[in-house]
């Protein structure tokens, strides 16, 4: 969506937006999962683990951590990444508040 049409909507809506379309691909889901097995882990690390090039892996985690789910801190000339728990919690909290609306509708269809 362009930009001018994200204007449209509440704050609200295209931060939920913008946290699916950032797990809606699976090389992000899996990153995800290395980090909550492990803590925590260098970008090398997480290329060892998945099928991907590291200039693929390095840009789903900077679109992971553009929505907050993760955070990244620099060890010398590498990059720690680890879920952010704060954020996380949020973001649990908001997708359970979206996901609640339904109880305001009931059964239908």
């Amino acid at each position: 969506m362009g930009a001018s049409k994200t204007l449209l909507f509440t704050e609200s809506q295209n931060h939920l937006a913008n946290l699916a379309r950032a797990l809606s691909h699976p090389a992000r889901i899996a990153i995800l999962e290395v980090l909550i097995r492990r803590r925590s882990c260098v970008c090398g690390d997480i290329v060892e683990e998945l099928p991907l090039a590291q200039a693929t892996v390095s840009q789903h985690l900077k679109e992971l951590k553009n929505v907050g789910l993760i955070k990244g801190e620099i060890e010398g000339k590498k990059v720690c990444y680890c879920i952010d728990l704060d954020n996380w919690e949020k973001i649990q909290g908001e997708l359970s508040a979206f996901f609640d609306l339904k109880s305001a509708f009931g059964d239908c269809c």
